[in-house]
């Protein structure tokens, strides 16, 4: 439990986690959030960037500053082909995806509720249900903490991967997110390869339609946080070679698994964790949610060190099982910035 010097970051962090920061800051302003954290920076003082705080494990109270961005903000233009969008990082991401939606914006619905802002979702590549954000992400702006200068990105230069992005490779540590532009095409291409979406009919089925069955299957398997403290999907989708694939197929022949790129297939973590009989097996006050097994949750007096026991436990019981080793997705962030699972 944080100490009474401290900032309860209970409500600015997803997994609920009762943990505190000696400094809170939020920054409602493009020039609050720039100059406050390269002043930090430049002074070498300890700093935690929030947006949703939807992707992080609070492992111990944080010995510096939390940033929180809430900045707001969506600019639209067009042209003949697209219609682009320029959106403020502080913004939420399943806002946007409901305000295209209302605009007649189509392309971003596969992601509807996923959890978390704007700015935080490059930093990711955020995706779901055979849709990533980099697929109309055109451009990304932060701010050079070493000289509070604005730099834009094209996507390109943004190095996306799976779940992956130069924000959390060389640029770790040195940048905040302050803008995201969007190119959505005014012609609709709708992705119906995953789960739920393969009933629809490619030639009549809406953006619409597709938004509701995301929504409709994200909450029938995936908790409130508001409810049940959890970051999401805790476990990356493991990418493995084929032939190790088809070995495994050979013994379990409904695993899950979809191709991706030449000798390579993704394997469904949940899929893994289901397996290996883990839905509801708890630590503590974590367990592992008995609807959906990708996803642990808090069951209202959860510890990190319950979380973080939780997990490697799936994780030795995964890599003995299958060979297949699991990555945590949310961050682990320490007392004075973050280290691995």
């Amino acid at each position: 439990m944080p100490t009474s010097s401290l900032y309860s970051l209970k409500d600015f962090n997803t997994f609920a986690l009762a943990h505190g920061c000696e400094q809170l800051v939020r920054a409602i302003t493009l020039d609050v959030l720039v100059d406050t954290c390269c002043k930090l920076y430049q002074a070498n003082q300890p700093m935690l960037i929030l947006g949703g705080g939807s992707n992080i494990v609070l492992c111990e109270d944080f010995l510096g500053t939390v940033v929180l961005v809430e900045t707001k903000g969506v600019d639209v233009f067009e042209d003949e082909n697209d219609n682009y969008l320029t959106v403020a990082a502080g913004e939420s991401w399943h806002d946007l995806v409901c305000f295209c939606l209302n605009k007649g914006f189509s392309g971003l619905e596969n992601m509807a509720l996923i959890p978390g802002t704007v700015g935080a979702a490059p930093i990711q590549n955020i995706g779901a249900y055979g849709v990533e954000l980099n697929r109309f992400c055109e451009w990304v702006e932060y701010a050079d903490l070493n000289n509070g200068q604005l730099v834009r990105l094209n996507a390109d230069e943004c190095e996306f991967g799976y779940r992956d992005s130069v924000f959390k490779n060389d640029l770790l540590g040195k940048a905040v997110i302050t803008r995201v532009g969007f190119k959505l095409p005014k012609t609709w291409v709708p992705q119906l390869g995953y789960g739920p979406l393969r009933e629809f009919d490619v030639k009549q089925v809406t953006p619409k339609q597709v938004f509701d069955c995301i929504c409709e299957t994200r909450r029938s398997k995936l908790p409130d946080p508001a409810v049940l403290g959890n970051a999401g999907s805790f476990f990356k989708n493991p990418v493995i070679d084929t032939a190790q694939f088809e070995s495994l197929v050979s013994v379990y022949p409904d695993m899950v698994g979809y191709s991706h790129g030449i000798g390579h297939t993704k394997v469904a973590a949940g899929w893994l964790i289901d397996k290996a009989d883990l839905k509801g097996h708890q630590i503590g006050g974590a367990a592992v949610h008995k609807e959906q097994a990708l996803v642990l949750i808090n069951k209202g007096d959860a510890t990190s060190d319950d979380v973080l026991l939780l997990a490697k436990l799936i994780i030795d019981k995964i890599e003995d099982r299958f060979g297949i080793r699991l990555e945590a997705e949310p961050r682990m962030i320490t007392a004075t910035g973050e280290r691995s699972l």
